[in-house]
């Protein structure tokens, strides 16, 4: 009889432990739990809304005092982020583009690739652009931006943040929130849509080109041939102008001339602009081709 009762009266304990605990024991927890939206297979939690919503440390992630970018270009070693914040926004003409927690501009660079995710600039290159880093397990809020944009590369023994496959950066000469000081430098360097695009550009970002893509000098192309395989095996497509055409094949190209392809259907998606025969798409980071446009 005594035992049952205590062992009543300790049940009893441990629920009015749990009711307090919800009830005002870790108000930031609960908050935290609430908007969670899920992780990742490297830990990473998502989290809606912003930072200062979420009750995150102010003191650390995007605002700890080495992370601002002149600052972290100055550092020896790698900044690593315990949080990080994309949120969609405006930051001078550009508009959407995507901001960190502390408002500065994140960009990124044409001579990575998207697909696959791989940075390409190190050495004094990360010094003036300072990867965007976050640790393994750290919490991602965010905010106007689609989970599914946002990805990770291994980095400096910590994960680079992607966005649309792109690897992001900040810039060392944007010094307040705001700044678009990297926005076209070098003609490779532009902040990043949500959407992982070219923030700016009058195309909406979508002439995402991949490193190695230039300005034509050929003149413009009517008709091309798409072949199934590399090295123009066959079967094969003949397809003219004007305009965009949709393909069905996608491992080689004859052309006499300049055109742009696109791996989405009625030219949408990434693109690039090519001139003669392609003996090998995939070589040219195109995997897949649905569409082509000539000149008008």
């Amino acid at each position: 009889m005594f035992r049952t009762r205590a062992t009543a009266l300790a049940s009893l304990a441990a629920v009015g432990a749990l009711l307090l605990s919800a009830c005002g024991g870790n108000d930031s927890a609960a908050d935290t739990a609430a908007s969670a939206i899920g992780s990742s297979a490297s830990g990473f939690s998502f989290l809606l809304g912003t930072a200062k919503e979420n009750k995150a440390d102010l003191s650390t992630g995007d605002l700890a005092p080495d992370a601002a970018p002149a600052v972290a270009s100055t550092v020896r070693k790698p900044v690593i982020r315990k949080w990080v914040q994309l949120s969609s926004g405006k930051a001078g003409d550009l508009d959407p583009v995507v901001v960190n927690g502390a408002g500065f501009t994140l960009y990124r660079f044409d001579k990575d690739t998207a697909d696959p995710s791989v940075s390409n600039c190190t050495g004094e290159c990360a010094t003036t652009w300072p990867p965007y880093l976050v640790a393994s397990g750290g919490r991602v809020f965010i905010d106007g931006v689609d989970k599914s944009a946002i990805g990770f590369i291994k980095r400096d023994g910590a994960f680079q943040v992607t966005v649309g496959g792109w690897p992001v950066y900040l810039f060392s000469k944007d010094t307040t929130a705001g700044d678009t000081n990297g926005q076209g430098v070098g003609g490779t360097w532009f902040g990043v849509r949500p959407d992982g695009g070219k923030a700016g550009q009058s195309d909406g970002g979508a002439g995402d080109q991949p490193a190695g893509s230039a300005d034509p000098t050929s003149p413009p192309a009517h008709s091309a041939t798409f072949f199934d395989g590399a090295d123009f095996a066959d079967p094969a497509q003949g397809v003219a102008g004007p305009g965009c055409q949709n393909v069905r094949f996608s491992g080689s190209l004859r052309m006499s001339g300049s055109a742009k392809i696109w791996d989405g259907p009625d030219c949408t998606g990434k693109s690039l602009t090519v001139e003669g025969d392609v003996p090998d798409l995939a070589a040219r980071g195109f995997t897949t081709v649905k569409s082509v446009r000539f000149s008008d």
